[in-house]
């Protein structure tokens, strides 16, 4: 071989490696991205609720199963999904229809789910202790805090984690959610 088709050859996979490098960089998620979501999730959250008051159930149902399709990743297969007020059998809600019943109730299959989209959420706060950015994935763990129609305010230990899909959008694979620990 010729020292100019091994310097094209070295070029071609010099390129080539550049654009693969470049392709994974661009699937890369922001911090800019990653708030963006977070913001979301709460302003879905918050939509729900004004949904549930101005329409009633059926109307937030609508809203919820649009939150669910846009922030979620049950189009990638199975999310990790703990719930706030979840427990025994139904703890763990890996299914969409078990997502969508934690926050509009209604469903006889969850029947102890009252629909925590439902209570009122009027105002919606996070503060990450951690995150933790690896490429198409990003996890953050911290603090929510959600207040009612009545001003009341309830904190919530969340951690998320975000996936960015093949077009771009991120999608929560992981949601766990729970009281922070009270000794009394």
């Amino acid at each position: 071989m010729t020292l100019t088709k091994l310097t094209l050859l070295s070029s071609a996979l010099f390129l080539a490696t550049l654009s693969q490098s470049a392709q994974a960089n661009s699937k890369a998620i922001t911090e800019a991205e990653l708030t963006a979501a977070q913001q979301a999730w709460g302003t879905a959250l918050i939509s729900i609720s004004e949904a549930y008051a101005t329409g009633g159930r059926e109307q937030a149902e609508q809203q919820a199963r649009a939150v669910l399709d846009a922030a979620y990743g049950y189009n990638l297969g199975p999310v990790l999904f703990k719930p706030t007020l979840a427990s025994g059998d139904q703890t763990f809600r890996t299914t969409y229809d078990g997502a969508l019943a934690y926050f509009v109730g209604g469903n006889s299959s969850f029947a102890n789910d009252s629909g925590f989209a439902l209570k009122g959420w009027q105002g919606y706060e996070f503060n990450n202790a951690a995150v933790h950015m690896n490429g198409d994935l990003a996890l953050t763990m911290g603090h929510v805090k959600l207040t009612n129609k009545d001003g009341s305010v309830t904190t919530v230990d969340k951690t998320w984690g975000f996936k960015k899909d093949d077009k771009g959008a991120l999608r929560i694979v992981l949601h766990h959610s729970s009281l922070p620990y009270s000794a009394n």
